[in-house]
């Protein structure tokens, strides 16, 4: 067998990017065809993991995927994707334009792997120290994570943490608070290292339930949320829902023998980064998307994939799709965001987050997920809290928190609301929907030949 890195290999890559060369991708960004939404339109040579490129730039920019059409047969990949910004509305945004036709056009889409940064992050020409944390969740944990970053005079650039099942991932990028550089001291940063990696542990010990790992990286830094799905996903062990809180999910995997697929259907309440984690876990998981159809309006999103495996074809075995199917389950539980929103913005400082966490500590808040950005001299962050027993916070405990850290700088999200619980696995308006959106779905299929019924 050759090794990875093997001469073989070597021309492969370079046949494929020769293809693409003479097949440039063609990036339309479209505010005429529909009245809600931009239309981001993207046909290139075909090439496993473009679909993951393509929603992980979305994605860096934040955008709202409203609907997609994926069409990827043979050696093109045809795709339509409705955005729309964080509040809602079509893309007027020049630079963001910009960005769009510059990550995927000609020269960038499918010329680096999956796991390199995009987007926003791609922009970034200081150097950051990323420290990667996996752990025992508790109450107040984050706090002293921040604090312990701020005694030891490091500054917290950006920053996503995510809890889920009593389990703690978080990627924290820092840098020196006195040179504002990346940290390249190897003695100092085995001191935070050190130092983290107690604090994750807690009164446990329990030395294999805490993991703390940091490097120093540029710009190349790989893509934050395709790693933190990797580490949400690898401190799952066997990848299964570990029956914590859950997001009610339904996923269907359906062999789809006349046309070679494997048909998933996937339906649950939206939540941001939804088609991001579904395609991600398909990618890695070795399926190939051939097409599909997303629709996210309203509080439901519904998904529908015709997949084959990159070397096995379809799922052939009832053990592959149920595999598939509680892959898909847990990828999408994983990231459910529970909680109250706060929004914090306020000039930035060294120690801002150390404090602000704890003073939701001192007031009995627990952080069950935070997006952490630094815009020029301003902070821009955002927490989801419960009460230290995971209870919904009272509305008491909120305006003390907001009359301490400042009611001027800290509101409540509009998008707090509880959301509607989506329909279950069997029967019900939502199966209706489902149904309904599945005939488009075949429709538009249908009608550009590329599939024939499958029910």
């Amino acid at each position: 067998m050759m090794a990875c890195g093997s001469r073989s290999n070597e021309m492969v890559d370079e046949f494929e990017k020769l293809v693409i060369r003479m097949n440039p991708p063609r990036v339309t960004v479209d505010n005429a065809s529909d009245m809600t939404a931009t239309l981001v339109k993207v046909d290139s040579a075909n090439k496993y993991g473009t679909l993951l490129e393509v929603v992980q730039v979305l994605t860096d920019l934040k955008l709202t995927i409203k609907r997609a059409y994926i069409s990827s047969d043979g050696e093109w990949f045809m795709d339509v994707f409705h955005v729309v910004d964080q509040d809602g509305n079509k893309l007027y945004d020049g630079q963001v334009i910009d960005r769009i036709e510059q990550s995927l056009g000609a020269g960038s889409l499918s010329f680096r792997g999956t796991d390199r940064c995009v987007g926003v992050e791609a922009e970034a020409e200081e150097a950051q120290t990323v420290i990667e944390l996996v752990g025992r969740d508790r109450p107040g944990l984050l706090s002293e994570v921040f604090a312990v970053l701020t005694n030891l005079r490091c500054n917290i650039a950006a920053s996503e943490v995510w809890t889920h099942d009593g389990r703690m991932a978080a990627l924290v990028y820092v840098t020196d608070a006195d040179t504002g550089g990346g940290i390249d001291d190897q003695d100092r940063l085995d001191r935070v290292k050190r130092l983290l990696r107690h604090v994750l542990r807690g009164s446990s010990r329990d030395k294999k339930s805490a993991r703390a790992a940091i490097s120093a990286r540029a710009s190349a830094a790989p893509h934050a949320q395709r790693r933190l799905h990797q580490m949400m996903r690898a401190d799952d062990g066997n990848g299964e829902d570990g029956g914590g809180r859950s997001l009610p999910v339904v996923v269907e995997v359906e062999d789809c023998a006349e046309r070679g697929y494997t048909l998933v259907n996937v339906r649950c309440r939206d939540r941001p980064k939804l088609l991001f984690d579904t395609v991600c876990t398909l990618t890695d998981m070795q399926y190939v998307v051939f097409h599909g159809t997303v629709i996210a309006e309203g509080s439901e999103a519904y998904q529908e994939f015709y997949i084959r495996h990159l070397d096995d074809g379809a799922a052939a075995s009832d053990e592959d799709r149920e595999r598939l199917r509680r892959g898909l389950e847990a990828a999408i539980q994983r990231r459910s965001t529970e909680g109250l929103g706060l929004e914090l913005c306020c000039e930035d400082r060294v120690g801002l987050l150390s404090d602000v966490t704890r003073i939701f500590r001192e007031h009995g808040l627990s952080v069950t997920h935070a997006e952490v950005e630094t815009r020029g001299e301003r902070a821009a962050n955002v927490f989801y809290v419960t009460t230290s027993s995971g209870m919904p916070v009272q509305a008491q405990a909120v305006e003390a928190v907001r009359a301490e850290i400042g009611d001027e700088i800290l509101f409540v999200r509009e998008d707090a609301a509880a959301p509607k619980s989506p329909p279950g696995r069997d029967g019900g308006g939502g199966r209706s929907l489902g149904n309904m959106i599945r005939s488009r779905s075949e429709k538009f299929l249908f009608n550009l030949g590329l599939i024939r019924s499958c029910s």
